[in-house]
């Protein structure tokens, strides 16, 4: 019994001294929240917000589709359950005219409400750490200028422990520290605009890193590709040859990727797609042409193939049969598309990557780039996941990985059953 006591009393004293740990870790992140603060809201002000809230894609997670803008509600799907997004119009009860800049900033760059409440990082504050106070006004002025909505905010439906404050504080207490962007003085002007918007407005490390158990980045691995939580589509690799590298584009076709969602070296998909239907395509040409700098200029690692056993004969004939029947008309008998209408399979990085979860969605679902104003009326490619089985598809999408000099892993049934039930397809 004395035993048993003593170590209750020793658990319960480590657990005290963890919650102070985490407690006093979390304070390090605070910053005085300055009452006084006054920002002179001009036209130029608000005109400089919109800009930069098109540059991080705001609206995208803060609207429900076919919603008001900004009123949030829009669920973001976790491992952890479901996070709602927050009204952001000035609406003085749901929303946050109520706020001032320093409490907006507070948010942006500390990750906290204006009571002081954690927020999730499904608000992206581990990257909109990085922006300047002077651009956080901006966006708090542009906010302030969108029609009020009056929608209460919805309660987030997450599992215990995920749903306390005192687990958002632990998690916090590993894996955030607010902090600055700091210019490179060894690189120029344009890849440090570059940088900044990659790295904090664009938040393109959200997506395109790999992720721990908990749901934080890999520290050390920025950039080089992850499976987006639930949602189920890979990020390519932005610093790999084999992937989505583009080091070795030539700028213009960086830039038009950005602009127009397509280019002569490869088109968007997925959640890129909408990146720059929502975003990228309204940045100046200044901006897009930084990042396009600054993306071309990440230090390239390869990545080594894992082997695989070459695809059985009655696959690749299947395969090949599936293939002449619904996919040969617009890409071509030998892999090799149409230039300007329908990507080339034939050496397409895209389809050999190592990961074959995009090319098994885009079969199932459906590939449509965006209509952007450089390119108002895009072909796509139309879901046959009512059509063929999958046994079927994994047989097209293996026999694409493996012919016309293509080589890459097979797949089986069952890995495309496990797409079709990941996204209750």
């Amino acid at each position: 019994m004395k035993r048993t006591y003593r170590w209750l009393v020793g658990v319960g004293a480590l657990a005290g001294v963890a919650a102070a740990a985490v407690y006093a870790l979390n304070r390090l992140d605070e910053s005085p929240i300055e009452k006084s603060e006054s920002v002179q809201v001009t036209p130029a002000l608000v005109a400089k917000g919109e800009y930069l809230s098109r540059a991080g894609n705001c609206m995208a997670c803060h609207t429900v589709p076919g919603g008001k803008a900004f009123a949030g509600g829009r669920a973001i799907e976790t491992p952890f359950g479901i996070i709602y997004s927050t009204n952001l119009t000035p609406d003085a009860r749901d929303g946050v005219g109520g706020w001032n800049s320093s409490e907006f900033w507070r948010a942006m760059h500390n990750g906290r409400a204006k009571d002081g409440r954690l927020l999730y990082p499904a608000f992206p504050y581990t990257s909109y750490t990085q922006i300047t106070r002077a651009d956080s006004d901006a966006i708090w002025a542009y906010l302030r200028s969108v029609p009020a909505v009056t929608q209460p905010n919805r309660d987030n439906a997450l599992g215990f422990p995920f749903n306390t404050q005192a687990a958002l504080a632990g998690w916090r207490a590993l894996f955030f520290r607010p902090g600055t962007f700091e210019a490179n003085t060894q690189q120029t002007a344009e890849w440090n605009r570059g940088a900044y918007l990659v790295q904090g407005l664009g938040h393109c490390a959200a997506c395109h890193t790999p992720r721990n158990v908990l749901g934080a980045a890999r520290d050390g691995d920025a950039f080089r590709g992850g499976l987006i939580p639930v949602q189920n589509w890979y990020a390519p690799a932005l610093n790999s040859p084999q992937e989505a590298g583009v080091a070795h584009w030539p700028q213009e076709q960086v830039e038009q990727l950005l602009k127009v969602g397509t280019s002569q070296q490869g088109s968007v998909s997925g959640p890129m797609a909408e990146v720059v239907f929502r975003s990228t395509q309204y940045l100046d040409d200044r901006d897009v042409r930084s990042m396009a700098t600054y993306l071309r200029a990440l230090p390239q690692h390869q990545i080594t193939p894992e082997k695989a056993p070459s695809p059985a004969a009655s696959t690749m004939e299947l395969g090949a049969k599936v293939y002449r029947q619904n996919c040969a008309e617009c890409h071509g008998e030998r892999g090799q598309g149409e230039s300007g209408a329908f990507p080339a399979l034939a050496g397409n990085r895209a389809v050999t990557m190592q990961s074959p979860t995009n090319v098994v969605r885009m079969v199932l679902e459906g590939g449509y780039l965006p209509a952007t104003q450089g390119n108002p009326r895009p072909q796509g490619m139309p879901p046959f996941l009512h059509v063929l089985s999958d046994k079927e598809i994994a047989a097209v999408v293996t026999y694409i990985r493996n012919a016309w000099d293509n080589v890459a892993s097979t797949l089986d049934a069952s890995d495309v059953y496990r797409t079709r039930e990941r996204r209750g397809s």
